[in-house]
């Protein structure tokens, strides 16, 4: 897939997002007008019944300013994942919240862990190792934006404030850099230029008939010009004098 293919604008850059954002935020508006508390329902780690945290925490969060702080980075990162790898988007989406949560699961301490936010280290991690990865200069780009945007949360993948899941981070970083490994196909594929291809034969390169055999410059090249035959028949019209 060439890259006039593969970043194209679409209504799902948008509409998946806001999607995402609205469904998060009225399920906390539920929470908070009915007086309900989904941490229940978060991933708890080594027990069965915490399993389905899995797919059911990163819709769940603690308060306002949780729920405040997750939004825009999940809104961003999943808008650029549309637009750059619009192939494997919901790939990286839906097993990305799978994995990422079965690791929380696996390594997370003895309580509720919920929120976005390993989805959204899942979405950092494999836009930034994809893009070095994929070289591509578009998504190298958007790597090096990433890193400027979001680089000061990879300290949050280690336990330095407390009431943070680090784990479930971590967890997402981890997935993220695995998808990265692994989602090799259907991803825009840096420009070929004519030399580059395997085809290319350099006997019948135009320009390198400019150059002789040493490298050196020819001003006039020897081009075989092949001349057509022109037949002129000439009419003769006697004179009325």
């Amino acid at each position: 897939m060439n890259s006039k293919e593969h970043f194209k604008f679409t209504t799902g850059v948008i509409a998946y997002p806001i999607f995402f954002v609205l469904v998060i935020w009225l399920i906390f508006w539920f929470e908070v007008r009915f007086g309900f508390n989904f941490s229940k329902y978060g991933v708890y780690p080594q027990t069965f019944k915490g399993l389905r945290g899995v797919l059911l925490s990163p819709f769940i969060h603690g308060d306002i300013q949780h729920i405040y702080h997750n939004t825009i980075p999940l809104f961003v990162l999943s808008m650029a994942l549309f637009y750059f790898y619009r192939p494997i988007a919901w790939k990286v989406i839906v097993f990305g919240v799978v994995l990422s949560g079965f690791l929380t699961w696996c390594i997370g301490r003895p309580s509720y862990h919920i929120g976005a936010s390993g989805l959204i280290y899942v979405l950092v991690s494999f836009t930034f190792f994809k893009g070095v990865l994929a070289k591509h200069y578009r998504l190298i780009a958007l790597s090096l934006l990433v890193v400027f945007l979001y680089g000061s949360m990879i300290w949050y993948t280690m336990p330095i404030e407390k009431g943070i899941s680090w784990e479930g981070h971590l967890a997402g970083l981890i997935t993220g850099l695995l998808f990265a490994l692994f989602f090799r196909k259907e991803i825009a594929k840096p420009k070929k230029y004519v030399w580059e291809q395997e085809s290319y034969n350099e006997d019948e390169d135009p320009f390198l008939k400019y150059f002789d055999e040493n490298g050196n410059f020819i001003e006039s090249p020897e081009i075989e010009i092949e001349e057509d035959q022109a037949t002129i028949n000439y009419t003769y019209k006697k004179s009325e004098d």
